[in-house]
């Protein structure tokens, strides 16, 4: 198994402390891995090992420079960091200022990939313009409190939602929808009936807007791979 390598780096003053997978032989592209909002968890780790396995260089970011010992401490950590979109996005380019600096990715193109409150990491970086050639967001939040300006967005971008996520309701969806045609990106949509939020994390939880769906799971990954394949090649 890929064993995960400690990369500390910083934001502002605040430690922050990622996780590096790094494959075999040379990587096709650097991939930074956004992790729910309860930070890095073994299924955002077994995401990133899975990365590596397919020729990606990958570092998991780090939200808050601690792991949250509940969801109810996840929240709070996380209301410290994302009213002022700035501040997250600033946070944000954090992680991929770390990625880029390092060794092993130099040269290469870079993405950005994210799960939950990960996904719409992703998409923030996006939307600020980030020098990404790939943003891929599984069951994200799609809402922003800075929409994308139009030919802005140099990232092509994926989103994998769960069309019955509680969390993203279709008004979100539509008004996403409408906000990638008005800034002109380079969008694809792909929705899962009757699938909820967290599908693709196996691990059991307590709340009632996640469910894990092996199909959801399998075909979102089988799309980013393929999105990875077209634009790195």
């Amino acid at each position: 198994m890929i064993e995960l390598a400690p990369l500390d780096y910083d934001d502002a003053g605040t430690p922050l402390a990622g996780g590096v997978a790094c494959p075999a032989d040379t990587p096709r592209a650097a991939i930074l891995v956004f992790p729910t909002i309860m930070n890095s968890t073994p299924a955002v780790e077994n995401k990133a090992r899975r990365l590596a396995e397919a020729g990606y260089l990958a570092l998991i970011a780090d939200f808050y420079g601690v792991r949250p010992a509940s969801f109810d401490e996840a929240r709070r950590l996380a209301a410290d960091i994302r009213p002022d979109p700035l501040a997250y996005r600033r946070r944000l380019k954090a992680g991929l200022k770390a990625l880029a600096a390092m060794p092993a990715a130099q040269g290469l193109p870079l993405a950005a990939i994210g799960f939950c409150m990960g996904g719409q990491a992703a998409l923030e970086l996006a939307r600020d313009g980030a020098p990404l050639d790939a943003a891929v967001s599984f069951h994200g939040l799609l809402d922003t409190g800075l929409p994308a300006r139009p030919g802005h967005v140099t990232a092509r971008i994926l989103v994998c939602h769960g069309d019955a996520d509680p969390m993203v309701p279709r008004s979100q969806v539509v008004a996403f929808w409408e906000e990638m045609d008005a800034a002109r990106a380079n969008w694809h949509f792909h929705s899962y009936g009757g699938v909820r939020h967290g599908f693709t994390n196996p691990a059991p939880t307590d709340n009632p807007a996640t469910a894990y769906d092996a199909s959801a799971d399998r075909q979102s990954w089988a799309a980013m791979l393929e999105l990875f394949d077209e634009v790195f090649g």
